[in-house]
């Protein structure tokens, strides 16, 4: 097994993580591909018992998997909770059907986006009042660089980072070019230079908090305070820290954060995203989508733009009710989970997946490129493999296993500890041994790509 490269992400603003007791520790593993029967089942047996001792484990009953299905893709899009379908039915047979226009009020449909966001809120470590749930994370960006740059007028830097998830760049990009190209996007291949980067030019300093990569963490809050004493504002996109471990936007002084609702969070597919804006920040500024739900008063129809001047403002056009509604009812399954144990248990669950595949695996060419450290790391785990990965994971997912590939190379396992089991990382990693010593993904159907991956 090769070993994983320097990864320059430096310590979480949550407190270190690391397994619970209550879970069970890290094992040392002393098997291989070709263990006997006897070892492996002793392993299982001991997976199965850090199940039972799980203080989360009756969590997976509330939503709804396949029976024959070990899901490691809760990075990408969460499953169904349960309710969350009846919930959209009587939305549209009930509330749609028979309220018709009505519902607006009587069904609270307009109260959705706050109220939604004020379920994030919890999970983000922000008040209720200043997360609004509405439009893509993409739009949402567009918003807050737009609203950030505004609020430093004197400054043309938007520091970032490379590896960033691509819309994020690209929607920098697009605000630059609106603005006529008085700003620059600065990217940096390396994060440890980020804050030798920071100086009086810098504007904004725009951050995946998780790398959708690699899973390597920022530390938010040293960064935040790094750029606030240069004068630079911060925005931090959340998509793959909300629901998969404990933020702290507030403690940590971010100015903006933006997040997607169908990854973590289980709103699915196309799940509206969410806005963060700082207290201080609210009424400072217009952000530039100005459509009429942003207006203080919509229903004054009034012939010119007044601008709200609290969250409200972050609100564009007319709500995709029944995306809000299914949002809405999944955020229900957090409403008791404790994001400590959340993150205690992400942190096992990635180390025990480590530990295996580095054991088991050995030999077929897989690097690790995610952090060890818990502290440093969300809760995914990615490998790399030279010409196969794409293919292995097809061939994963023929077999029940179902992760996701990001190109060029990159394996990459989610890990949701609302419904992930220890056993299901055992078994997940005895199916990709056999593949790989069988070496049953090497065949033209599983190196043939599909148009989403």
């Amino acid at each position: 097994m090769n070993t994983p490269p320097s990864i320059p992400a430096t310590s979480s603003n949550s407190p270190a993580a690391g397994p619970s007791e209550t879970i069970g520790t890290s094992e040392t593993i002393g098997t291989s591909e070709t263990s006997g029967t006897s070892d492996n089942t002793l392993l299982r047996a001991h997976a199965v018992a850090r199940d039972a001792a799980d203080p989360l484990a009756d969590c997976r009953s509330r939503f709804s998997i396949p029976e024959d299905v070990i899901y490691l893709d809760g990075n990408s899009l969460g499953p169904l909770p349960n309710g969350v379908a009846e919930r959209v039915a009587r939305a549209v047979t009930e509330e749609w059907g028979t309220g018709l226009i009505r519902s607006w009020n009587n069904a609270g449909w307009v109260d959705l986006p706050a109220g939604a966001g004020a379920k994030i809120a919890r999970l983000i470590g922000a008040e209720a009042g200043n997360v609004m749930v509405t439009d893509s994370t993409s739009v949402n960006l567009f918003k807050v660089v737009s609203a950030a740059l505004a609020l430093r007028p004197d400054r043309q830097v938007i520091l970032t980072e490379t590896r960033n998830f691509p819309t994020d760049n690209y929607i920098a990009e697009g605000v630059i070019k609106q603005c006529g190209d008085r700003h620059r996007l600065v990217h940096l291949d390396d994060a440890a230079d980020l804050t030798d980067a920071l100086d009086e030019n810098v504007a904004v300093l725009m951050l995946t908090h998780v790398s959708y990569r690699t899973g390597a963490m920022h530390d938010m809050k040293a960064l935040t305070k790094a750029a606030h004493d240069v004068g630079a504002l911060v925005i931090w996109d959340l998509a793959h820290s909300a629901g998969a471990l404990p933020v702290d936007l507030a403690g940590c002084d971010a100015d903006f954060a933006v997040g997607c609702g169908y990854k973590y969070l289980n709103g699915g597919p196309g799940a509206p995203s969410f806005v963060y804006v700082a207290p201080q920040h609210l009424g400072g500024f217009r952000q530039p989508l100005t459509g009429w739900f942003a207006h203080k008063d919509p229903f004054a129809f009034a012939p010119h733009y007044e601008p709200a001047t609290d969250i409200t403002q972050f609100l564009c056009g007319t709500s995709p009710v029944l995306s809000l509604v299914a949002l809405d009812a999944a955020l229900d399954v957090w409403a008791d989970v404790d994001m400590d144990a959340l993150r205690s248990k992400s942190s096992a669950l990635c180390d025990y997946f480590i530990q295996l595949v580095e054991s088991r695996c050995d030999g077929h060419g897989l690097t690790l490129i995610t952090p060890r450290d818990a502290a440093v790391r969300g809760s995914q785990v990615s490998f790399t493999h030279e010409t196969g990965g794409y293919a292995m994971i097809s061939a994963l997912i023929a077999d029940g296993v179902i992760g996701d590939f990001r190109a060029p190379d990159i394996l990459r396992f989610g890990f949701t500890p609302l419904y992930t089991r220890f056993v299901d990382v055992w078994d997940a990693v005895d199916r990709l041994a056999i593949i790989l010593a069988e070496r049953r993904w090497d065949t033209p159907a599983f190196h043939a790509r599909k148009t989403v991956t």
